[in-house]
């Protein structure tokens, strides 16, 4: 008797997935679109090694298969999952296997089921190779090494066992009052686009198959999470068509089109209705305007808010999936399907799509031919060593006197803040534990890469959070006593034991709460000034007269004024990864060029809020009390010596809309006596002639340079149609008529501009 089709790897994917959908009961199709157990709880550990529990088995046995797998190895507080009883890298692979085996041996058909696997920054597992926030790799503003990067976890992924990565990536920090800005590669859609497209491109490879080092993308979060009025978790948003389209659709267009398997609808609403039953979003324009046939996720337990809007948890189910979605995550609905079909509430020919969906992503990956993985392989030192040049590339020079860094000569350094000598601090949300002894703080670094004979001191001076000064004082005689004081301030996402959690991972930090989180998800702030003792401890490390360099740890931009004339420098490392530590060291101690480049406006204050650089232009000249633009904009970025701009200058002048190709070339110098790796930024500003109200300036290209000292060279834009284009009334991307300036320069509030004609023809 021959094999059925489905099981034939030489047969076209389309059809194997019309074979096997027809061999299918209504039971096993709604098993297919179910992803309700927590990975967790599918094993336990004991004296011997792990095995599969009994609600394990059950949730197999009630579908007959199981469609996908979430978090078989994450590890953090929430799933209580630690080295004590969690899968490490030595038994990821076994552990997966034996999930597998047991879906293909117990199960009618032998669908395999989809591991899928949180990877932020990094598989949060344990051994798990971490890389620093997005925020942080939006400030290398090189996409090339985060493509690097991506492969490698993907590699790290699929060796334990994994095929799908769940990863933000389409989300913007319009607000930084949400906890989740970290999540984010910055505020500008362009330079979004452009990190999604590379992630997608270095998870995936090319090609509809996946090699056996490739894993499938899934981006979060579909759409205008970013948006949230108040920059409140998983709230409303306000936004119009428009702005949809014209800010938080970018990064998503471009990961389509780049080909990524999956999008997570997103937990806020737009224009009325939660992303996950918003079949405008999904349907209209995902599937039908943009072409897109990967599959759709739900959020941990969003469809369980549906049953406030659809009356039960089964017309819940079939409002998400009539929608157009295809995988649910943790909720009470998607396992009822069966009941909505019977009942009519949806066509068995939806569901049947959307399991076409799922299984068509698991040929593509494989895993019919190639279920298992075998034997664990070691831990790639390369993506270790990746995480680290992206911690040090990330590393933003906000302010410098101009003498006090790099260090050079000091005798002692003191070493100070609730941040310096904490590696959990460094690492974001979304991490697994990591073993003891690993991983460089600041002081670490400082102490590894200070020259013999300099003497590094520490204090941890205050606690991260609240208005305790009890260790001020001797942070004050450890600062007096050395030549330059290394204050390290900022933020923590750092998940901690006796942290309180929602049902889908969100941190509960009630206000006043001692939990030392400032960020991370669930973690909203109102005020984005340090906490008091942080405060407190500049004003007293400052006054000791010890030139102070203030290093900011954190996960979003807080608003530090306070720091002008305190400290002679000021870095940013937005939570930079397990390496971290050495990384900054690197650069305070000048074996690395700071060039690092703002992702995101810095405020001055929560009140002056929003400062995004790319607002509409509108003129508004402030507020009476405080300037209305941000106190480091967007793009900014210092570095050891200085860089002189050219005007630009355009190959064209005039061009007509239907061919609008030209160059635009600026002229870069380093002026200074040090090497520079400079990013030069394009902005395109709209003087005239467009279909709706220009926004001041909006990031259409930047190039990165080296320049040896003394040093000039020639960088070279080439200008297209999707430079020039913007959003017609139609919300379609055309070239229209009118007056441009081809902007050029170091940050978005430093540029010179070159004028554009536009002509109709």
């Amino acid at each position: 008797m021959s094999a059925p089709l489905y099981r034939e790897a030489g047969a076209p994917v389309t059809d194997r997935v019309r074979d096997l959908l027809a061999r299918m009961t209504l039971t096993e199709k709604v098993g297919q679109v179910n992803q309700r157990m927590y990975g967790w709880h599918a094993y336990e550990r004991t004296s011997s090694g792990h095995r599969l529990t009994d609600a394990f088995r059950a949730e197999v046995a009630a579908f007959d298969g199981m469609g996908a797998l979430y978090g078989l190895q994450r590890a953090d507080p929430w799933s209580g999952v630690t080295f004590a009883d969690g899968i490490t890298a030595a038994d990821a692979a076994r552990v997966a296997d034996s999930v597998q085996r047991h879906v293909l041996s117990h199960t009618r058909l032998g669908i395999p089921v989809l591991l899928v696997e949180e990877v932020p920054h990094g598989h949060q597992a344990l051994d798990g190779t971490a890389l620093p926030v997005n925020l942080a790799v939006g400030a290398t503003w090189d996409p090339g090494l985060y493509e690097a990067a991506a492969a490698g976890a993907a590699a790290e992924l699929r060796a334990r066992g994994g095929h799908v990565a769940l990863v933000s990536a389409l989300d913007l920090v319009r607000d930084p009052r949400w906890g989740r800005s970290e999540e984010c590669f910055g505020e500008d859609p362009y330079l979004a686009a452009r990190f999604t497209e590379a992630l997608v491109r270095g998870m995936q490879g090319d090609g509809a198959a996946f090699a056996p080092d490739r894993a499938a993308v899934v981006l979060k979060h579909f759409a205008g999470q970013g948006a949230t009025i108040g920059g409140r978790n998983s709230a409303a948003t306000e936004l119009g068509p428009r702005e949809l389209h014209e800010i938080h659709l970018v990064a998503a267009r471009a990961g389509v089109r780049a080909g990524a398997a999956g999008v997570m609808a997103a937990y806020n609403e737009y224009d009325g209705l939660p992303c996950a039953a918003n079949r405008e979003l999904l349907t209209g324009l995902l599937r039908e305007r943009w072409g897109f046939t990967g599959l759709v996720m739900a959020d941990g337990c969003a469809l369980d808010r549906l049953v406030r809007l659809a009356g039960d948890p089964v017309a819940a189910g079939a409002l998400a999936l009539d929608a157009g979605t295809d995988l649910s995550l943790w909720d009470g609905c998607f396992p009822r399907l069966a009941e909505a079909v019977e009942r009519g509430l949806v066509a068995e020919h939806v569901l049947d799509a959307a399991v076409a969906r799922v299984l068509t992503l698991k040929f593509r990956l494989g895993l019919f031919e190639r279920p298992y993985v075998g034997e664990s392989p070691e831990r790639d030192p390369d993506l270790g060593g990746l995480s680290e040049r992206l911690a040090r590339e990330s590393i933003v020079l906000l302010s410098h006197d101009g003498a006090a860094l790099p260090l050079a000569g000091p005798s002692r350094v003191a070493v100070i803040g609730p941040g310096a000598d904490s590696l959990p601090q460094q690492l974001g949300d979304y991490t697994a534990p990591q073993r003891p002894g690993s991983g460089f703080t600041v002081l670490d670094g400082v102490r590894a890469v200070a020259a013999p004979g300099v003497e590094v001191t520490y204090a941890r001076g205050c606690e991260l959070v609240g208005d305790d000064r009890g260790g001020i004082a001797d942070a004050v005689a450890v600062a007096a006593a050395a030549d330059t004081a290394v204050l390290v301030l900022g933020g923590s996402s750092a998940r901690e034991a006796g942290t309180r959690f929602e049902g889908n991972g969100a941190a509960v930090v009630a206000s006043g709460a001692p939990v030392g989180m400032t960020c991370g998800e669930g973690v909203d702030l109102a005020d984005l000034r340090l906490p008091g003792g942080q405060v407190a401890l500049l004003d007293a490390v400052a006054a000791t007269g010890t030139p102070v360099v203030v290093v900011l740890v954190q996960g979003r931009p807080h608003a530090v004024p306070e720091l002008s004339g305190r400290a002679r420098a000021v870095l940013c490392a937005w939570y930079p990864g397990p390496w971290g530590g050495r990384a900054v060291a690197d650069v305070l101690f000048g074996r690395a060029e700071p060039v690092g480049r703002l992702p995101v406006s810095v405020p001055r204050s929560a009140a002056q809020l929003p400062v995004f650089y790319n607002a509409k232009d509108h003129g508004y000249r402030g507020y009476v009390d405080q300037p209305a633009v941000a106190l480091h904009p967007f793009g900014h970025g210092l570095s050891y010596t200085s860089v002189a701009y050219g005007e630009p200058r355009l190959s064209r002048t005039e061009v007509p809309v239907t061919d609008p190709s030209l160059t635009c070339t600026v002229a870069v110098t380093n002026t200074g006596a040090r090497a520079v790796r400079e990013t030069v930024q394009l902005y395109v500003r709209r003087v005239s002639g467009s279909g709706s109200w220009p926004r001041v300036r909006e990031l259409r290209g930047f190039a990165r340079v080296e320049l040896a000292a003394g040093e000039g060279a020639e960088v070279v834009f080439v200008v297209e149609a999707a430079t020039l284009a913007s959003l017609d009334r139609a919300l379609e991307h055309v070239v229209e008529p009118g007056e441009l300036l081809l902007e050029t320069g170091p940050s978005s509030d430093r540029t010179s501009g070159a004028p554009l004609t536009l002509t109709p023809s």
